[in-house]
C-alpha cells in the first residue's frame, strides 16, 4: 500500500490536508483566544449553572494562582484531578495549564490500588477529588507523593442556595458520601480564595511541554501514562476543528458532554474544539441515569452530541427519547468503540443526524481517522486520516499491505504522543524506528481511502485457523429485534482451538438460543457461528461505557476449570 495519501480525493470539501500548527503555541493561548471573542458568551453549564468564559478566565487564573503561590508548584509538576463532569473540572484544567503544570486525569471510578499506582507513577503533588469517592483518596494518599488533597462537591459552584440544597440531599438523602478523614484537606473554594488573594505571575509555555498525562492500557497490563504535550493536543483540536469547522456557527454552538472530561475523547472533542468555537460545553455528571439524560436533553436546544455505542443504544432504548427536540442537531459524533450499524440506523432515523464513526486512540489525543459529516447514511467506516495525518496498513512483519488486505493500523501525526511516562520501552513497542505509532487494531482500506476496523489485534477469535472478528458477530446480532447488547469472545475448543461465545442482554425476555443461533445460521458463515450464547441481565463496561471483553474471556475461563 502506498503512503501517498490516496484518500486526498476523497476529503471533504474545504478540509485541508495540513492544518497551521503555528496558530496556537499552546492550549492556554486557544482558551485566552476564545475569552477574547467570547467574554460573555456561556462556555460551561452543569445542572442549571451556567459559566461564561469571563468567568472560566478569572476563576482558572485563581486556581493557578493558588497552586503556584500557595502551594509553590514548579513547571513540569503534576495535578491529579478525580472528578466526574462538574463545573470544578474546566477550571482546574485551565488553572493548572495557566500555570505550566500537567495534569493528570484520574477515573473517580477507581479503587485505591489504582488510584495508588496512578498517583505514585506521576508524581503527583496536588490531588482535586470529588467528596462522594474521597474515601478512595483517603486510603492510599499518604503512600504517595501527594502533598495536598482538595475536596470538592457536586454542588460547590453552583451558587446559593442550589448548591447548598443539591449537596445536602446527595450527602445525608442520598448518602453518597462515605465517611472519610484526610488530614489537611481543603475545599475547592478555599483554593481559589487564597488564589484571588496573590498575583499570578506570568509562565512561558513552550508547545513541547506535557499538558496532560493520559492513563491508558489498565485492561491489558499496568496503566501507562502516555505524554500529551501542549502541541498534540492543539494539533487534535486543529484537526477536528478544519474537519467540522464548516458545520458550525461560532459563539451558537451547544455541544451535549456526557462522556466524562478525563476522558480524551470528551476533553478534546468537546472541551478543546468546542471552546475554540465560542461553543458552550452542556455537562451531563450522571449519565448512566437515562432517564435524568433524557429530561436533560428536553431542556436545551443542542446542535452537537459526542458519545460512544453503548450510550447512543441506551438513549434510544429510553422512554421519552423520541419526543425531545433534535430541529438543531447537526452533529453526532460517535467513538471510543465501534459504532454498531444497528445503532447508526436507528439514530437517524430518530434523530434525523448521522451518527459519524471517528476512530483515536489516547495515543493520538485523540482523532486519527473520521467520515465526512456529509454522509447520507453510516459506512461502516472509521473514516478517513484526519488532516496532517497518514496512515497504513502493516502485517506482522513490519511490511505495507495493499488496498484490501487487513493488518495492523499504523499512523503518523503531529497528534501521536511523545511516548509514556517513564516507560521507554513500552514507547518502543507501540512506535516503530521509522516513527509510526501501531495501535493494535486489525484493519483495511479501500481505494478511496477509507479505513475499517476489522477488530482488535488481542481480540481476534483463531476458530480452525480462520480469523474471526468480534465487531461482525456483534454487528449481526445487534439487528435482532429482541438483543439490546451483545459481546463475543474466543474460548477454548478442543476441536477448532478456539470457539465463539456471546453474551447478550435482552430487550425481550422471550428471546431464546436457539433463535440466536438459527439468526446466526442465516447470516454468518459455519465457522463464526457461536458455540455457546449466554444471556446476562448486564455487560461489563469501562466508565465511558465500553464492553469489557477481557472479563467475559475470563469469567468464561473460569466457568471452564
Amino acid at each position: 500500500m502506498s503512503i501517498e495519501r490516496p484518500w486526498l480525493s476523497s476529503y471533504p470539501q474545504g478540509v485541508p490536508a495540513e492544518i497551521d500548527l503555528a496558530e496556537f503555541p499552546s492550549i492556554v493561548s486557544v482558551l485566552d483566544n476564545a475569552i477574547e471573542m467570547y467574554r460573555d458568551r456561556p462556555a460551561f453549564s452543569n445542572m442549571g449553572k451556567v459559566l461564561t468564559y469571563g468567568e472560566v478566565d478569572r476563576l482558572s487564573r485563581q486556581f493557578a494562582s493558588y497552586l503556584i503561590n500557595d502551594r509553590k508548584l514548579k513547571k513540569g509538576d503534576r495535578v491529579a484531578l478525580m472528578m466526574p463532569n462538574v463545573l470544578q473540572y474546566p477550571i482546574a484544567i485551565f488553572g493548572a495549564l495557566r500555570a505550566g503544570l500537567t495534569v493528570v486525569n484520574t477515573n473517580p471510578l477507581y479503587t485505591p490500588r489504582e488510584l495508588k499506582h496512578q498517583l505514585v507513577d506521576s508524581g503527583a503533588k496536588v490531588l482535586v477529588v470529588l467528596e462522594n469517592v474521597a474515601q478512595t483518596a483517603a486510603e492510599v494518599v499518604r503512600e504517595t507523593p501527594v502533598e495536598q488533597v482538595i475536596v470538592t462537591s457536586i454542588g460547590e459552584l453552583l451558587g446559593f442556595p442550589k448548591g447548598r440544597i443539591v449537596d445536602f440531599v446527595i450527602k445525608y438523602v442520598k448518602k453518597m458520601v462515605p465517611d472519610y478523614d484526610i488530614p489537611g484537606a481543603i475545599d475547592f473554594r478555599t483554593a481559589l480564595s487564597r488564589g484571588a488573594a496573590a498575583t499570578l505571575p506570568s509562565v512561558a509555555l513552550s508547545s513541547d511541554d506535557i499538558a496532560f498525562l493520559q492513563y491508558t492500557g489498565g485492561t491489558t497490563g499496568v496503566a501507562k501514562g502516555a505524554m500529551l504535550t501542549h502541541r498534540n493536543l492543539v494539533a487534535n483540536m486543529q484537526q477536528a476543528s478544519a474537519w467540522i469547522g464548516g458545520n458550525a456557527k461560532l459563539g451558537e454552538e451547544i455541544i451535549i458532554t456526557a462522556l466524562p472530561l478525563y476522558h480524551i475523547f470528551a476533553l478534546t472533542a468537546n472541551c478543546l474544539v468546542f471552546m475554540k468555537f465560542g461553543g458552550l460545553n452542556h455537562m451531563i455528571t450522571n449519565p448512566r441515569d437515562m432517564p435524568g439524560f433524557v429530561k436533560e436533553l428536553k431542556s436545551v436546544r443542542f446542535t452537537a452530541i459526542t458519545g460512544v455505542n453503548t450510550l447512543f443504544n441506551g438513549l434510544l432504548n429510553t422512554p421519552g427519547f423520541d419526543t425531545i427536540d433534535f430541529s438543531s442537531l447537526h452533529l453526532t459524533l460517535g467513538g471510543g468503540m465501534a459504532v454498531q450499524r444497528a445503532v447508526a440506523e436507528r439514530w437517524k432515523k430518530a434523530t434525523g443526524c448521522t451518527l459519524v464513526e471517528a476512530y483515536g486512540l489516547t495515543e493520538t489525543s485523540p482523532a486519527a481517522c473520521m467520515n465526512p459529516l456529509d454522509l447520507p447514511a453510516f459506512n461502516g467506516a472509521i473514516g478517513l486520516p484526519i488532516s496532517s495525518t497518514t496512515a497504513c496498513i502493516k502485517d506482522d512483519e513490519g511490511r505495507m499491505l495493499a488496498v484490501g488486505e487487513v493488518g495492523e493500523l499504523c499512523l503518523k501525526g503531529p497528534q501521536v504522543m511523545r511516548g509514556y511516562w517513564q516507560r521507554p520501552e513500552e514507547t518502543a513497542k507501540v512506535i516503530d524506528a521509522d516513527g509510526w505509532l501501531h495501535t493494535g487494531d486489525m484493519a483495511k482500506m479501500d481505494e478511496a481511502g477509507f479505513f475499517y476496523i476489522v477488530d482488535r489485534k488481542k481480540d481476534m477469535i483463531l476458530v480452525s485457523g480462520f480469523n474471526v472478528y468480534p465487531n461482525e458477530i456483534e454487528d449481526v446480532i445487534a439487528t435482532m429485534p429482541g438483543v439490546l447488547e451483545v459481546a463475543a469472545v474466543g474460548i477454548p475448543d478442543e476441536k477448532s482451538g478456539e470457539a465463539v461465545k456471546v453474551v447478550i442482554v435482552r430487550k425481550d425476555t422471550a428471546l431464546t438460543t436457539e433463535q440466536v443461533k438459527a439468526f446466526c445460521k442465516e447470516n454468518l458463515t459455519g465457522y463464526k457461528h457461536p458455540k455457546v450464547v449466554e444471556f446476562r441481565t448486564e455487560l461489563p463496561k469501562t466508565n465511558v461505557g465500553k464492553i469489557l471483553r477481557r472479563e467475559l474471556r475470563e469469567s468464561a475461563a473460569r466457568a471452564s476449570t
